[in-house]
């Protein structure tokens, strides 16, 4: 170590760290706190916090040395005066050879807990067994009438000494330490912690230098600038490599994030956001959309139904009216619907919404067309959780309807969406319920070279339309957000955004590698 570095060091000691030093060197480099505090009239606490930033310094080391002593509770000195409960029985035993199980407490003046515990206790030891409700002597129950076991050693040990430390060279100690400790309330155990600081090779280089014990300031009071005395203090030095206690800053959540971007996404883009009720009826989760009553999506392993309210409010009757036609012969639509009779009461059913669809439907049934929404929300159905499934997670759902707009405007709106996400996107034939010219959005994993599937789309159904009064064209498409998320996310477990997991989520960077444009 240079004489450089040595100035350097000593200009960042702080008057505590340079007073622990000095002590230490009239001690001959090694002392313990208890020491420094008499020597050099500090306080434990001052010593303690400059031995540690010393010892980070590599300029002394800290001894820690931690013994556990044993003590007796207040129940454990009355045990160790009056007997344990199995001695007790032993002693009864010694002079019948037997009890019966129901005279133990009355021969014994045993509590009933404690007869219980006893009897545990003397079988465990191998003084005693029970015989058809007998307890009976063994041949070590009499060898042990005159000899204490190794707690009972224990006890009187420490009623006569008060304390011990814990594993001394004793196996009768360690014995009996590992009996007591298995029923409560009979031993304490303290830690006693001692230190010792000793001057390293480093420390005693920069003692050899010379520490000068004159104050040095840390910094500028307002009556110091007030009068000047400023002038003539000396500053300390600060190592701007010292350690520092790690921080974490707040930060959203990576898939409320996620939605955040989306939306802009959407919001840039022109579209007019809607929400819906989490709580919906059939009515518009399923049969404004043309799904027939029977529909495998309605059974109770796919849908969440509410008992109550078990039947939600129906829209006025007329539109009502229109849905059933069109399910039962297709309405004006020139189509066949469903060929069945339409159930009013099914309808009624009130479920937890299975996707976002719904809010479309509901917004052309107030809105007319020309128009661009979009909507954000949870949804649910009745998955199993898995690394890649969810009973409630997230979906985002996009409609535009206007005159002239066709499938190729479909095919160009979801490229942009996605090119501002981030994605290169291409499309494959599907098959939606209330769509045609149904397609699924599959986007290209460079890292993987591989397409995964990412959202659905296509254009609304007359049968769809027409009930709510639509006449013009209108495309819908639409994505689960949790898949996406994982993909901008880099992570295989969709339970991870879930699970609050603080280790995680603090690696995480506040935007680089979340932000989606």
């Amino acid at each position: 170590m240079n004489d450089d570095k040595l100035l350097k060091i000593i200009d960042e000691l702080h008057i505590y760290e340079k007073k622990v030093l000095k002590g230490l060197e009239s001690a001959g480099y090694e002392a313990t706190p208890e020491e420094i505090v008499e020597s050099q009239k500090m306080d434990i606490k001052s010593v303690m916090s400059a031995a540690g930033i010393l010892e980070s310094r590599g300029l002394i080391k800290v001894q820690k040395d931690v013994k556990d002593i044993l003590s007796l509770t207040d129940d454990g000195q009355v045990y160790a005066k009056q007997g344990l409960p199995e001695r007790n029985i032993l002693k009864v035993l010694g002079e019948k050879n037997s009890i019966p199980m129901t005279d133990i407490g009355k021969e014994t003046r045993l509590e009933p807990n404690e007869v219980k515990i006893a009897i545990g206790w003397i079988i465990r030891k191998k003084w005693a067994f029970i015989d058809k409700g007998i307890v009976k002597i063994t041949e070590d129950g009499k060898k042990a009438l005159d000899t204490d076991f190794n707690d009972e050693q224990l006890l009187k040990t420490l009623l006569e000494m008060q304390q011990l430390l814990l594993f001394e060279p004793s196996k009768i100690i360690k014995n009996g330490y590992n009996l007591l400790k298995q029923r409560k309330g009979i031993l304490s155990v303290k830690k006693d912690v001692k230190y010792r600081l000793k001057v390293t090779k480093e420390g005693k280089k920069v003692l050899k230098h010379g520490v000068d014990l004159t104050y040095t300031a840390t910094q500028l009071t307002h009556e110091q600038l007030k009068t000047g005395s400023w002038k003539s203090l000396k500053f300390r030095s600060y190592d701007i490599n010292a350690e520092h206690p790690e921080t974490f800053p707040s930060k959203i959540h990576p898939l409320t994030r996620i939605i955040e971007e989306i939306r802009d996404v959407f919001l840039n883009m022109g579209f007019t956001e809607s929400s819906g009720n989490i709580l919906e009826s059939a009515f518009w989760n399923f049969d404004c959309l043309f799904q027939p009553q029977d529909h495998a999506a309605r059974e109770m392993q796919d849908t969440f139904y509410i008992k109550n309210p078990k039947h939600s409010q129906l829209p006025d009757d007329q539109l009502v009216k229109r849905v059933s036609d069109v399910h039962e012969n297709g309405g004006t639509t020139e189509s066949e619907g469903w060929q069945y009779t339409w159930d009013r009461e099914v309808a009624k059913q009130s479920v937890l919404r299975t996707h976002t669809t719904c809010v479309s439907a509901r917004f052309l049934s107030e809105y007319k067309p020309p128009l661009k929404m979009f909507s954000v929300g949870r949804v649910f159905r009745r998955e199993t959780i898995t690394y890649k499934h969810l009973p409630e997670f997230h979906q985002v759902e996009g409609i535009v309807a206007a005159e002239d707009i066709n499938y190729k405007n479909l095919l160009g709106i979801i490229e942009e969406f996605y090119h501002k996400l981030g994605f290169k996107v291409r499309f494959r034939p599907a098959y939606f319920p209330y769509t045609y010219l149904s397609t699924e959005c599959e986007i290209y994993l460079p890292e993987k070279e591989s397409w995964i599937e990412l959202g659905g789309s296509g254009m609304f159904r007359p049968e769809v339309l027409e009930p709510l009064g639509v006449e013009t064209p209108v495309l819908a498409f639409g994505l689960g957000i949790e898949r996406l998320a994982m993909l901008k996310l880099g992570i295989t477990d969709i339970r991870m955004l879930y699970k609050s997991d603080i280790g995680w989520l603090r690696k995480l960077p506040v935007t680089d590698g979340v932000k989606l444009n």
